[in-house]
């Protein structure tokens, strides 16, 4: 696989010279319920020991699709997941911060430069009001 900007590509190896840790992928249930291709993936820092990082999708999941992550992707082990498409190993080998992409007309895979990767939602509440902060506590 070629970078879309060999120009500005990192010297070979260092875009692929992270610890490897886990063994799923959280996959797209279309990929599964749909029968369809993986178009566009990413890996962000692995969630936990078993996380790869990788996340898989179609390219057909809505906004409200995603929203709701803990229905609508699944816990795939990477060596399945790449095991439907020949070309999943080569690109799985690299490190978090990547993302790739390929279009419904090609079979090539082109690696993207100007997607920001979702951070993981995290709900917290930060007060400087002592008795605000005592009272959340008591209620927790």
């Amino acid at each position: 696989m070629k970078p879309l900007n060999p120009d500005t590509a990192p010297e070979p190896g260092y875009e692929t010279a992270q610890t490897k840790n886990g063994f799923l992928a959280l996959v797209s249930k279309l990929v599964f319920d749909e029968k369809l291709p993986v178009r566009f993936m990413y890996k962000t820092v692995p969630e936990h020991l078993n996380d790869t990082g990788w996340r898989m999708f179609t390219g057909y999941e809505t906004e409200e699709f995603l929203t709701d992550e803990q229905l609508n992707l699944i816990p795939v082990p990477l060596e399945k997941i790449c095991q439907l498409d020949p070309a999943l190993p080569e690109l799985v080998q690299y490190n978090a911060g990547t993302v790739w992409e390929r279009t419904p007309d090609s079979t090539e895979w082109q690696q993207v430069y100007d997607f920001t990767i979702p951070a993981p939602r995290t709900d917290v509440k930060i007060t400087n009001d002592i008795e605000d902060f005592l009272s959340s506590r008591e209620r927790s």
